[in-house]
């Protein structure tokens, strides 16, 4: 995404201390706790509570949690206030600062996501328009997509602004007679998207993948510029499409080193953007909360982590 983030729905970052002074002491058979900044989309939010649920019932880690946006999260390793961010996005500049210079952090490795960030309209544009998913095109429409908020321009709406996003770059130097509006959350996204399907009301939105939507909300993407390695090298001259982006995890230096089983849980932690989906449908869809939804996931799905847990 993103690199960015359902208002309402938590965005998590794990912090996996262990035993630091400021911790609240272990219960029975604990082995030290586990600080959960919390981001702000779904996906990210479930993925973090599988993660928090094994931690506790499989290690016998505490859990806390906070909320953070990103790059206060990655300040935090520098401070020693953060110890895992379960779901990065990207993020050279913060890895090349944090990673390569401070050396206050690294990789643990691939969360086993794909992710897709892009422009989608909803399916029934495409039939009712068929050139509308060729950037080229878009002029022609801008006027279906004007709003009181974008005024003269079509409208582009995005999420919260902290979101990984060229948006607006990419309006500029494509040409395009279009505005950036920003929702504020993940949350509103996915409430334009549905009112646009149900209503058939024009809606060109930021999105992102993987993302539970998709299973109920027919999207198609907008085909940008091809991306190539090195197009968004510079921010002010972007003109491509988002790259593709293999989701990694981030941990601690400190962490790597003395996180002992709880690290090894987190390093060996993969799956699919479809397992991703799941929990995080069943938090929007049936009301559970995220622990109620990790739990459900574990319960029916032992065959997928059960090589995670650390022997």
């Amino acid at each position: 995404m993103r690199t960015k983030t359902l208002a309402g729905s938590l965005v998590a970052v794990l912090l996996l201390t262990a035993c630091s002074g400021e911790e609240s002491a272990p219960g029975p058979g604990a082995k030290g706790t586990v600080n959960i900044d919390v981001h702000a989309w779904a996906g990210y939010e479930a993925q973090a509570a599988v993660l928090a649920y094994l931690l506790k019932h499989e290690l016998g880690y505490q859990v806390r949690t906070r909320q953070m946006t990103e790059a206060d999260s990655w300040r935090d390793f520098e401070t020693g206030k953060v110890d895992v961010i379960v779901e990065n996005w990207g993020h050279p500049d913060l890895k090349k600062q944090y990673i390569e210079e401070k050396k206050v952090a690294l990789s643990a490795g691939l969360t086993g996501n794909k992710g897709v960030i892009g422009w989608y309209v909803p399916e029934w544009m495409v039939k009712k328009y068929p050139d509308i998913t060729d950037w080229r095109n878009l002029n022609k429409y801008a006027s279906l997509f004007r709003t009181p908020r974008s005024g003269n321009f079509g409208q582009i709406l995005d999420g919260d602004p902290t979101f990984v996003t060229n948006d607006e770059t990419l309006v500029k130097n494509l040409g395009l007679n279009y505005k950036v509006v920003y929702s504020g959350s993940e949350a509103a996204l996915i409430k334009a998207a549905q009112s646009a399907t149900k209503n058939r009301t024009p809606l060109l939105m930021y999105f992102y993948e993987p993302q539970w939507l998709f299973t109920k909300v027919k999207l198609v993407k907008v085909n940008l510029p091809s991306y190539a390695v090195g197009c968004d090298a510079d921010a002010a001259k972007v003109a491509c499409d988002y790259p593709p982006y293999l989701l990694d995890k981030i941990v601690s230096a400190k962490f790597a080193g003395t996180g002992g089983r709880a690290y090894e849980l987190v390093r060996n932690f993969s799956w699919t953007n479809e397992n991703q989906n799941a929990v995080a449908s069943d938090m929007i869809n049936r009301k559970l909360t995220a622990e109620q939804a990790a739990e459900r996931w574990v319960n029916e799905n032992k065959i997928v982590w059960k090589d995670w847990i650390p022997r």
